[in-house]
């Protein structure tokens, strides 16, 4: 496990490293999962240890999301004065997203009507 968390680090850090050095308009932990993920691809599997960790490191996800819950908490009063502009962003963002994710797919695999 501890060479698996290790693992993960070290591509967040060199993630961390490339966008830095680099000057590119991406997250560092991004950049590092494309590193780990391109990795991984050139392994060709996934070793055991780093699936354990990362299937335990995904079951206690839900934990990440506490300091966001209690910072809505915080400022309600801000949310509750803000909440059409909240609602709208949130509306047109998924509206958004979905659009390009229908995009992206028509284009992937293309019309619906080939066999």
């Amino acid at each position: 496990m501890l060479g698996a968390l290790t693992l993960l680090l070290v591509c967040q850090a060199l993630g961390e490293a490339v966008v830095r050095l680099a000057g590119l308009p991406v997250p560092g932990p991004v950049m590092g999962m494309v590193l780990l993920f391109g990795w991984l691809a050139w392994k060709g599997e996934v070793p055991e240890p780093l699936a354990r960790t990362a299937g335990g490191l995904l079951e206690h996800l839900s934990l990440l999301f506490v300091p966001a819950g209690v910072g809505v908490v915080l400022y309600l009063d801000l949310v509750a004065a803000e909440w059409q502009a909240i609602a709208a962003s949130l509306v047109v963002s998924t509206l958004a997203t979905i659009l390009v994710t229908a995009f992206v797919m028509r284009k992937l695999v293309g019309p619906a009507d080939k066999p």
